[in-house]
């Protein structure tokens, strides 16, 4: 069993790292864009729509209610008849009115259920908002200290075996770095193990 760690690329970690980091800079923007799409469209559910519904509802209704007497006044005159246009008005506001009803159901319903169906979602998101504002981070300051640890272990590992001008780099594992620590210097100068 050999007394020292193989390191081979240090920075393959640095680099994992500056990518977690540049993950951890655009996911939280993202993030918090969805949450914030969530909430406008609960507010434009139960606030604007139902508004907006209501509001043509009650327009509709009169326009309804103007062409049913506009329809009567002309049934019950004796100078004319109702005219088809007259009742093609009462049929067109009829189906508005019909219309505006099924809508105004339809938020009513949407803005009951709202929750239940995004609920999963948000808890979903939650779970990723702690991933991201807690985990992450923590991996992040991990990976610098171990990155830390790695350097100064292979820095160390190149004074023992006599690293000099031609040494590799800190970073890169010497020749021998899978050696015992007592054959280390013995494989750097080529000679043989001392009985």
């Amino acid at each position: 069993m050999a007394d020292q760690a193989r390191i081979t690329s240090v920075e393959a970690l640095d680099e994992f790292r500056a990518s977690l980091i540049v993950y951890l800079s655009k996911a939280r923007p993202a993030l918090e864009e969805v949450s914030s799409d969530v909430l406008r469209v609960r507010t434009w559910l139960e606030h604007e729509q139902r508004t907006h519904w209501e509001n043509q509802l009650r327009r509709r209704t009169r326009a309804l209610e103007q062409a049913q007497q506009a329809l009567f006044g002309a049934r019950v005159s004796t100078l004319r008849e109702a005219t088809e246009a007259e009742n093609a008005a009462v049929q067109r506001a009829r189906r508005a009115v019909e219309e505006a009803e099924a809508k105004l159901k339809r938020v009513r319903h949407w803005s009951r259920d709202f929750d239940s169906h995004v609920e999963p979602m948000a808890k979903q998101l939650d779970q990723l908002r702690n991933l991201l504002a807690i985990d992450l981070p923590r991996a992040v300051a991990h990976l610098a200290e171990v990155i830390k640890t790695l350097s100064d272990y292979a820095g160390m590992t190149l004074s023992v075996d006599g690293g000099g001008a031609g040494a590799p780099r800190a970073t890169e594992a010497p020749a021998d770095a899978n050696l015992p620590a007592q054959d280390a210097g013995h494989a750097v100068t080529g000679q043989g193990a001392t009985p």
